[in-house]
């Protein structure tokens, strides 16, 4: 887990999205990027925002967390990027007309997480909670971007592990698994071309690997996946 509460949410991501930082990982997920307009579902502590901002795109980044929200003003030193704290389980009609004005033509959602007392994780339960979360989330980020016409493009990033050799099938994988789950019936479509990896540097997988010792026959990686409207 990456902490059960804000505090150790944060204090576990400041130091995360440093070695991610040190070994370009953000600077290579806003390079996967289309369009000009992008909503950032889920800030963070404002790694990723820093990076697509360096890009000179157009964001409005949206958290559930004040504090996550702040850490991420912080980092932006003065970049012209709108903030929002709104639960996207319950986006107020408010919001959802900010979000309608923004127009943006691309939706992320990156590097996935929440504090344990957001979850329901423990311990004891093998990841279940943070993978239900994961979905549920993952769900209604692609419903929300198929309810805006204007955007065309839809992006996920998630960290994950697999035999290195197996990369391609791992590709195939992950486009099976959004497709028949996070864009079932929606107006979205995903292919090989667009499902990528990314081999964590090393002090990504020293962490994930103290996390998960069972790990050690895997490597620790980035999974992107670009989905894209259809015609």
């Amino acid at each position: 887990m990456s902490g059960a509460t804000v505090a150790e949410f944060i204090g576990y991501w400041e130091n995360e999205g440093q070695a991610y930082v040190r070994h370009g990982d953000y600077d290579w997920m806003a390079s996967l990027v289309p369009g000009r307009r992008v909503l950032e579902i889920g800030c963070g502590v404002g790694f990723a925002t820093q990076a697509l901002a360096r890009r000179g795109l157009a964001i409005l980044s949206m958290d559930s967390l004040p504090e996550c929200l702040e850490q991420t003003r912080h980092k932006l030193d003065g970049a012209d990027v709108g903030l929002m704290q709104a639960d996207l389980t319950a986006l107020s009609d408010e919001q959802r007309a900010a979000v309608e004005a923004f127009a943006p033509d691309t939706v992320v959602c990156w590097l996935m997480g929440a504090p344990a007392d957001t979850t329901g994780a423990s311990p004891a339960d093998g990841g279940r909670a943070v993978i239900a979360y994961r979905e549920r989330i993952h769900r209604l980020v692609a419903e929300l971007a198929a309810s805006l016409p204007g955007v065309r493009w839809l992006h996920f990033i998630d960290r994950t592990a697999i035999p290195w050799q197996a990369k391609d099938i791992g590709r195939d994988t992950l486009v099976n698994y959004h497709a028949g789950k996070t864009l079932l019936d929606l107006p979205f479509i995903v292919s090989r071309a667009n499902a990528l990896y990314r081999k964590l540097g090393e002090d990504g997988n020293a962490s994930i690997r103290k996390t998960h010792p069972a790990m050690k026959g895997v490597v620790p990686t980035l999974a992107s996946l670009l989905a894209e409207r259809k015609n």
